[in-house]
C-alpha cells in the first residue's frame, strides 16, 4: 500500500467553484482507480485560492492478478474460424473443449498479470482533469486544454516517486511553491503530511474548513475585545476562506457620518463589495466596527490594511448615503408612475400592472386573514414596488422591499404598510421567517399568487430542475403563509379571482391546484408526513382549505396507524379490488343501494345496518372539521366487515344475491372514500 499526492497551482480559482471542485476531483479520480482495479483506503481533497489537490491513502502498488477467459467456436467448425480464433488469443492462452448448454464448445484461458499503478495513474489523473466540470473555464496561451484559470505547476507523487503525468502544458514535479508573497520559494515533497507541514511553514493554511475556523474564532476575538459581537454569516465565512490562503484577521472602524444610514444598507455594502463581517452592539444594532480578513502580514501588525480599506470603505458608504439622501427628496408614491415604464414579464405587462392586480387580489385575500385592514392592505400593495426606481435598489437590488419600508415610514406612512412593504417578498426559502402581521400576511400572498397564476397562464410553467420565476419558492411560500398563521384560505377561490385579472380564456386553476398539491407534499414530507395520505385528501378533490386539509391528514394518519384503520384499509383494498374486476367483467357498476330484502346471512344485515347509521355520521362529522369524530365512526364498522368477508360468499352463483352483495362492498368503498382515497395509500 502506498500513498498518493495531486496538486494543481493555478491563478485564483474563484471562492464559489472551490468545494465543488474539490468533491468532483475526489469523485473523478477514486472512480478512475476503481474503475482500472485499484483499490484504496481513503482519498481526500483540499482546496485554496491557488491550488487544488488530492490524497489517495492506502492505494494498492499493482493490481491483482486475473485469469483471462474467451469463448470460441465449436471444436468442428472451419479451419478458418479456428484459426482466427487461436489467432485471436494471447500467447500464453491454453484452448480446452467444454459442454455447454448448446453442445461442445472452445474455450481460451490464460493468465494476466497485475499492472504497475504507476503505468495506470496517468490515465487515470489525466481523464479526471480533462472531465472535471467547472461552472465556466478558459484557455490561455495556445493551448486547446480548458481550465477554471490558468495552470502554473502540478505535483504528482505516489509511494515518494514522481509520477510524470502531462496536462495543459504542464509536466508533473514534486516541487511546488508557498504563499504568493510571504514565502513564494520552491517547495519540495514526497509525502503528504511533508507537502502539508511544508505548506504551513509557508504560509499556506491547506483546508478550508481549519481556515473557517481560523477566521472565525479570530473575528470572534476581536469583538468580544472591543465589548461587541460578531453577526453571524456563514455564507460569508466560506467565501472568504476561498480568498486567502493566509488568514489575517483585523478591525477597522466605520465613519460616524455614515451610521445614520440604514444599517440594512451598509451590511450589505460591507458585505457585497468588500467581504467585511459586520459586529453588533449589546443591544444587536450595527456598531461602528467591521472585521476584514487579508491575506497577508505586514510589519505594522496590519495598521496599513486597515487605514486603506478603511479609505476604500469610506468611498462606497459616501455613494450608499448619497443614494440615501437623494432617494428620500422625492416621496414613495411618486415613484408610482415610474412603473408603467418597468417590464414586469414582456407577456404579462409592466409592474404598474402587475401592481394593480396584487392591490386588487390582496383587498379579496385580506377577507380571510384575522385583523387584515383592507385599505391599509391596499397601500402597501400600491407601494410595494416603488422603490424599485430608487438609487438605492438601483445600486443594492437585494434590499427591494427593506428600503421601501424606510422611505414609506420617512413619508408618515404607517408602521403596518410600511412593515408589509418589507415582507411582501417573504419568506424566500425555508430558513426565511414568514410574515404574521395581517397586512403583511395578505399582500405576500397576493404577490406570490399573481406570478403563479400570470406564469401558468403563459405556459411558463417549473420543468424538471429549471424554474427561472422562482415559481416553486412562490408556492412553499404560499403554503407557509397559510399554514403558519393558520388561515382559512379557500385556494381555489383566490386562484379563480386572480385569473380574473388576466384578460384570455386560459384557466391554470386545476393545474395550480395540482402544483400547490406537489409542493405541500414537498413541504409535509421534511416534517414526517406521508406524501400518500396528502394523496389520499387532495384526491376526493373538494379540499382547498389547507389547514382543514392538514387537520384531515392528521386524522387520516392516526386512524390509519391503529389496528383498527390497518384492519379497515385491508378490507377496503379487498372490496375495491373485486369490485373493479367484476364491473370490468360485467361492464357496469354496482354504486345502487342494496335490497334489504334479498339479505340471507346475518353478517350481511349487520353490515348494511352499521353502513346506514355510520356513513351519514361520518358525512356530517367531516362537514363540521370533526375529523378525529368521522374516523372514530368508521372504527366501527371493523366487526361488521371482518364478518362479512369471513362468513359471506360474494361470488354466490345466484345472480341477484351476488349483485346485491357486490353493492354492499360499494357500500364499504363509498364510506371509506367519504373520508379520503384509500386507493392513493401505499404499502
Amino acid at each position: 500500500m502506498a500513498e498518493l499526492l495531486l496538486e494543481i497551482l493555478s491563478e485564483e480559482i474563484p471562492a464559489r467553484m472551490q468545494v465543488r471542485a474539490a468533491q468532483d476531483l475526489e469523485r473523478l479520480v477514486g472512480g478512475g482507480l476503481k474503475e482500472a482495479g485499484l483499490e484504496y483506503h481513503r482519498a481526500e481533497a483540499f482546496v485554496t485560492p491557488r491550488r487544488l489537490a488530492l490524497v489517495v491513502d492506502g492505494l494498492e502498488t499493482k493490481t491483482a492478478d486475473v485469469q483471462g477467459e474467451r469463448k470460441g467456436p465449436r471444436p468442428d467448425a472451419p479451419e478458418k474460424a479456428l484459426e482466427g480464433f487461436r489467432r485471436s488469443l494471447p500467447e500464453n492462452a491454453r484452448v480446452e473443449e467444454r459442454e455447454t448448454a448448446k453442445g461442445p464448445a472452445l474455450f481460451a484461458v490464460w493468465d494476466e498479470p497485475g499492472r504497475e499503478t504507476t503505468s495506470i495513474l496517468p490515465d487515470v489523473l489525466e481523464a479526471a482533469l480533462q472531465k472535471l466540470p467547472w461552472p465556466k473555464s478558459m484557455r490561455w496561451a495556445d493551448l486547446s486544454t480548458r481550465w477554471v484559470r490558468p495552470i502554473h505547476s502540478i505535483v504528482c507523487v505516489f509511494d515518494g516517486a514522481v509520477v510524470p503525468i502531462t496536462f495543459a502544458a504542464a509536466t508533473a514535479s514534486n516541487t511546488t511553491v508557498g504563499h504568493r508573497f510571504l514565502a513564494p520559494d520552491p517547495i519540495t515533497v514526497e509525502s503528504f503530511d511533508e507537502y502539508v507541514h511544508k505548506l504551513r511553514a509557508a504560509k499556506v493554511v491547506l483546508d478550508h474548513q481549519e481556515r473557517c475556523q481560523i477566521i472565525g474564532s479570530a473575528a470572534m476575538t476581536l469583538a468580544e475585545k472591543a465589548g461587541l459581537t460578531l453577526k453571524e454569516d456563514h455564507g460569508l465565512l466560506h467565501e472568504v476562506a476561498g480568498l486567502v490562503e493566509w488568514p489575517v484577521v483585523l478591525m477597522g472602524t466605520i465613519d460616524e457620518a455614515f451610521m445614520d444610514v440604514p444599517e440594512e444598507v451598509l451590511i450589505t455594502s460591507m458585505r457585497s463589495h468588500q467581504k467585511y463581517f459586520s459586529c453588533l452592539d449589546a443591544e444587536g444594532k450595527l456598531a461602528s466596527r467591521f472585521i476584514m480578513v487579508a491575506n497577508t502580514e505586514t510589519a505594522d501588525g496590519g495598521q496599513s490594511i486597515v487605514a486603506g480599506n478603511e479609505r476604500v470603505l469610506r468611498a462606497r458608504l459616501s455613494d450608499a448615503k448619497f443614494f440615501w439622501d437623494q432617494d428620500r427628496a422625492s416621496s414613495l408614491a411618486s415613484r408610482a408612475p415610474a412603473l408603467k415604464d418597468r417590464i414586469f414579464h414582456a407577456k404579462l405587462g409592466s409592474l404598474d400592472a402587475k401592481v394593480d392586480r396584487v392591490q386588487a387580489l390582496a383587498a379579496d385575500i385580506a377577507s380571510f386573514v384575522p385583523d387584515a385592514d383592507k385599505d391599509k392592505v391596499r397601500s402597501a400593495a400600491r407601494l410595494s414596488k416603488c422603490d424599485l426606481s430608487t438609487g438605492m435598489v438601483g445600486e443594492f437590488p437585494e434590499l427591494q422591499g427593506i428600503m421601501g419600508r424606510y422611505y414609506a415610514l420617512f413619508d408618515g406612512e404607517s408602521e403596518e404598510v410600511a412593515d408589509a412593504i418589507a415582507e411582501h417578498y417573504s419568506p424566500l426559502g425555508p430558513d426565511d421567517a414568514c410574515p404574521t402581521k395581517p397586512t403583511s400576511i395578505a399582500l405576500a400572498i397576493a404577490d406570490k399568487i399573481d406570478s403563479l397564476v400570470g406564469f401558468f397562464i403563459i405556459d411558463e410553467k417549473p420543468t424538471g430542475s429549471k424554474d427561472p420565476f422562482a415559481l416553486r419558492r412562490s408556492a412553499l411560500g404560499t403554503i407557509r403563509l397559510i399554514l403558519e398563521n393558520d388561515l382559512r384560505l379557500p385556494l381555489r377561490k383566490v386562484l379563480n379571482t386572480a385569473k380574473s385579472h388576466y384578460s384570455g380564456d386560459i384557466d391554470p386553476t386545476e393545474d395550480l391546484l395540482a402544483f400547490f398539491a406537489d409542493r405541500l407534499i414537498v413541504h409535509l414530507r421534511e416534517k414526517g408526513v406521508k406524501f400518500d395520505q396528502i394523496r389520499a385528501i387532495f384526491a376526493l378533490g373538494d379540499e382547498d382549505d389547507l389547514v382543514r386539509l392538514l387537520a384531515r391528514v392528521d386524522a387520516l394518519s392516526a386512524f390509519l396507524a391503529s389496528d383498527d384503520g390497518g384492519n379497515l384499509l385491508t378490507a377496503y383494498r379487498r372490496a375495491a379490488n373485486i369490485l373493479r374486476i367484476e364491473e370490468k367483467k360485467d361492464g357496469r357498476r354496482y354504486d345502487s343501494p342494496p335490497e334489504a330484502g334479498l339479505f340471507v346471512q346475518e353478517e350481511e344485515k349487520l353490515l348494511h345496518e352499521r353502513l346506514q347509521v355510520d356513513t351519514p355520521l361520518t358525512g356530517v362529522a367531516i362537514a363540521d372539521d370533526r375529523f378525529d369524530d368521522a374516523m372514530s365512526v368508521l372504527a366501527k364498522l371493523r366487526k361488521p366487515v371482518d364478518a362479512f368477508f369471513d362468513e359471506v360468499t360474494v361470488n354466490c352463483d345466484e345472480p341477484r344475491l351476488r349483485e346485491n352483495r357486490l353493492k354492499l362492498l360499494n357500500g364499504i368503498r363509498g364510506a371509506l372514500d367519504a373520508v379520503a382515497d384509500l386507493s392513493q395509500i401505499e404499502g
